[in-house]
C-alpha cells in the first residue's frame, strides 16, 4: 500500500494520541477540523441506486455532486464561536462528528473504538509512506514507518518500509516544481517521480515485474535550505548529534526587540520572562502545518514571515547569534520549558523560526502542550500558582539547514489560534465553557530551571 498523510491513523501510538491529526499536545486542531467536518464529513448524504452500472454514473456525473451545498460563512467568526462545540450547528452545516472529536478527552476509551493505531498492532503489508514535513501528520507518519518495520508479521513486510518526505503542504506532492513555493518560500527544485515511483511500486507488489523499486534507498527526505534530496536508510539518522539550545534573556524577552537569546551555553542565575495570555486576543496563527480545506482561505498552510507577530508583548523570541556557519537540523524536535502560571490550566506553544539576513523569519515547526497534560494524556493534573513545572512540547520533525548569516529562533508563547482552540484558564472542559480567565504565564530558565529546546544537528 501507498499510504499518504496518513500519520492520523495512529492513535495511542508513540503516545502521540494524535487522532486523525485533531489533537496536538492535548490542544484541538480547530482550523482543520472546523473546515473538514464541514465540507467534508457530512453524516448524511445522497448516494445512486444500489448497482447503477459505472457508464450510467459517469454519463450523469456532471449533473450530480455529492458534496453539501455549504452556507456563505466567514470562518474567522466562526472559529470565535463559543462554546467551541456548538461552532458547526451556529453556521448551519450539515451534521458531522464534530461535537464528539471534540468533546472527548485524548485519553477517553472512546478513541480506542475507532481503530486507530497503538504500539500493540502488527502488521504484514509493505508499505510505502509518503508525507511532507508542512503536514499535520509528519513526525506521526515517520513513526508508523517505523511502527510497521518493528511490529510486521514477516520478514517480507518488514524489510520492506519505505518513506518519502517533500517540503510541500498537505497532499501537494506531486505538484512540486523547479521553483516549489511552499506558504510564500520558495525551497527550490522539489520535484520527485511520484506517480512513476507510484507505478512501478504496485506493478512490482501487484503484477510481479521486477523493476527493482525496492532497490530505492528506505528514507528520502527534502532538506529546505540545502534545497535537495537526501536518501537514509533509517530515520532518526544514526548520526544525529543532539545539541542542547538554552534559553537566556534578563527578563525582558518579549517580542523580537526584547533580550531573549538562545544558545548552546548553560543559563546561571537569570530572571525568569512573563507575559500576560488573554484568550480574547489570542497569538493568531500565520501559516504552518494546517489542513488544506475551505478553511486555508483563512489559515494558509505553509511558511510565512513571522516578523509582525514577533512584536506583540505576549510572544517571547529567544535568537542565536548570526551562523558563521551553516547548521543542519534534521530529526525530531523537542522544547523543554519550566513553566508556572496563575492559572490552573493553560497553554504553551513553541514554534522554531528561521531568520534570514534581510530579518524575514520564515516559521520551521510549531508545537503546543495543554498544560494540563503534562504527565500523560490520559490524566490531567492542575498547577497552582507560584510553583514551577515541567513542560515538554513535540515540535514533531523536520529537515532544514539554517544558512551561513541566518538566525535560529524559537517564539514561546500560549496560543497559535485558531489552529488551535483556545485554552479559557479555566481548568474546564474548554469545548463547552463561554467564559475565561487571564493567565499570568512565566518561562523560567537558569541553572534549576534550564528551558531549551534539543535540535537534531547533522554535521
Amino acid at each position: 500500500m501507498i499510504p499518504q498523510a496518513a500519520g492520523g491513523a495512529l492513535g495511542t501510538g508513540g503516545n502521540y494520541y494524535h487522532y486523525f491529526g485533531y489533537v496536538t499536545g492535548g490542544a484541538f486542531e480547530l482550523s482543520t477540523a472546523v473546515g473538514w467536518f464541514a465540507a467534508n464529513g457530512s453524516k448524511i448524504y445522497l448516494r445512486p441506486p444500489v448497482g447503477t452500472p459505472r457508464s450510467v454514473l459517469l454519463q450523469v456525473d456532471k449533473f450530480f455532486n455529492p458534496a453539501p451545498i455549504l452556507p456563505e460563512m466567514d470562518l474567522n467568526k466562526a472559529f470565535r464561536i463559543l462554546p467551541v462545540i456548538d461552532i458547526l450547528k451556529k453556521i448551519g452545516v450539515p451534521p458531522s462528528d464534530f461535537e464528539d472529536f471534540v468533546s472527548h478527552e485524548p485519553g477517553d476509551p472512546w478513541w480506542n473504538e475507532l481503530g486507530y493505531i497503538q504500539d500493540i498492532d502488527h502488521f504484514d503489508v509493505p508499505a510505502l509512506h509518503i508525507s511532507s514535513w508542512c503536514d499535520l501528520c509528519v513526525a506521526e507518519t515517520l513513526y508508523l514507518f517505523n511502527l510497521f518495520q518493528k511490529n510486521s508479521e514477516s520478514a517480507l513486510a518488514r524489510e520492506n518500509q519505505f518513506v518519502i518526505i517533500s517540503p510541500t503542504i498537505h497532499c501537494r506532492y506531486e505538484q512540486a516544481t523547479a521553483q516549489t513555493i511552499s506558504g510564500e518560500r520558495n525551497v527550490g527544485n522539489a520535484q520527485f517521480d511520484f506517480w512513476g515511483t507510484y507505478l512501478r511500486w504496485f506493478d512490482y507488489w501487484l503484477k510481479g515485474i521486477e523493476n527493482k523499486v525496492t532497490d530505492m534507498p528506505k528514507v528520502q527526505i527534502y532538506t529546505i535550505g540545502k534545497n535537495e534530496w537526501q536518501a537514509e536508510e533509517d530515520w532518526p539518522l544514526p548520526r544525529t548529534q543532539y545539541t542542547t539550545y538554552y534559553l537566556h534573556s534578563d527578563g525582558l524577552a518579549n517580542s523580537r526587540f526584547g533580550t531573549g537569546m538562545l544558545s548552546t551555553k548553560k543559563p546561571g542565575s537569570e530572571p525568569s520572562d512573563q507575559f500576560i495570555y488573554d484568550p480574547r486576543t489570542p497569538v493568531p496563527t500565520v501559516g504552518g502545518s494546517v489542513g488544506l480545506n475551505i478553511a486555508a482561505r483563512f489559515v494558509p498552510p505553509g511558511y510565512y514571515d513571522q516578523s509582525e507577530l514577533e512584536t506583540r508583548h505576549d510572544v517571547l523570541v529567544h535568537t542565536t547569534p548570526v551562523l558563521k556557519q551553516g547548521v543542519e537540523v534534521t530529526g525530531p524536535l523537542d522544547v523543554v520549558l519550566y513553566v508556572s502560571s496563575s492559572a490552573r490550566d493553560t497553554d504553551f506553544a513553541a514554534k522554531l523560526v528561521d531568520v534570514f539576513p534581510d530579518g524575514t523569519a520564515y516559521n520551521v515547526q510549531d508545537g503546543i502542550l495543554r498544560a494540563r497534560y503534562r504527565k500523560g494524556f490520559d490524566k490531567k493534573v492542575w498547577m497552582e500558582p507560584g510553583k514551577v513545572y515541567e513542560v515538554k512540547i513535540d515540535l514533531h520533525a523536520i529537515s532544514i539547514c539554517f544558512g551561513p548569516g541566518h538566525r535560529i529562533r524559537l517564539e514561546i508563547s500560549s496560543s497559535n489560534f485558531p489552529r488551535y482552540d483556545r485554552n479559557l484558564n479555566t481548568g474546564g472542559n474548554n469545548y463547552d465553557e463561554t467564559k475565561w480567565a487571564i493567565a499570568e504565564n512565566k518561562i523560567h530558565h537558569s541553572k534549576k530551571y534550564p528551558s531549551h529546546i534539543i535540535l537534531p544537528i547533522i554535521k
